[in-house]
């Protein structure tokens, strides 16, 4: 059984579709790429798993769940969590005030204590603004932010993006992980060929629509659809 399963999802904004007729899955402890071109519509496939767009059709079911009855913080609650493109932690609190302040955790001070062995360089910095914190270590709060309540399933939109090419190496380790933490991850990654390398399986968006899925490793062999979709980062 899929923990995630969409069939027929259509999403966008005001009277058009950005999205169309999408069919997608994770399983349980599994990686799923997202990968397209800009403008192909995977910033609108999350907002729409993750119920920020109020224009959405089909079906979304998380672990036999029906999503679309859910509002976004119930799909938290559920076990969804969601690290988006920008705007993913608070700048003006500090690195522990970022942890305290999210909910739905059930033992608040062993999540964070469990976050800072997981992130050690985050406990170093533990009284610091979050504002202050490098690229790679705002991008590490971020993840320790998301994993707080103890998520099933991890959506990233981008978490590369604006990061040095150093420290995108480190992120996307960060990212290959997650299972072994017992999350599943879908992950929109603008460095495609680097994200299916972590990856189990992928989906290639063009125009709003899903028009190749394979493994991943098939999808990188696949001169063709490498050239025209996954770029040369």
């Amino acid at each position: 059984m899929s923990l995630l399963r969409i069939e027929g999802l259509g999403a966008g904004y005001g009277d058009g579709d950005v999205i169309r007729d999408i069919d997608l899955t994770v399983a349980a402890l599994e990686i799923v790429a997202i990968a397209g071109t800009n403008g192909s519509g995977k910033s609108t496939l999350v907002k729409a798993i993750m119920g920020l767009l109020d224009r959405v059709r089909g079906t979304m079911r998380f672990d036999g769940r029906d999503l679309l009855a859910l509002p976004s913080e119930r799909r938290i609650a559920i076990g969804m969590s969601y690290v988006p493109q920008v705007a993913n932690v608070f700048p003006s609190l500090t690195v522990l005030e970022n942890l305290q302040v999210v909910e739905a955790v059930a033992d608040r001070r062993a999540r964070i204590a469990a976050m800072f062995e997981l992130f050690p360089a985050l406990a170093e910095r533990r009284r610091m603004r979050a504002g202050a914190l490098s690229g790679g270590e705002r991008q590490q709060l971020a993840f320790a932010r998301a994993l707080m309540p103890e998520p099933r399933l991890l959506v990233l939109d981008e978490p590369t993006a604006a990061l040095a090419p150093g420290l995108v190496a480190r992120i996307l380790d960060l990212v290959r992980g997650l299972p072994k933490l017992g999350v599943a991850v879908l992950l929109v990654e603008q460095r495609a060929r680097q994200a299916l390398t972590i990856s189990d399986r992928g989906y290639i968006l063009d125009t709003g629509r899903v028009v190749l899925e394979d493994d991943a490793k098939a999808l990188l062999a696949d001169e063709r659809m490498a050239e025209l979709y996954l770029g040369s980062g």
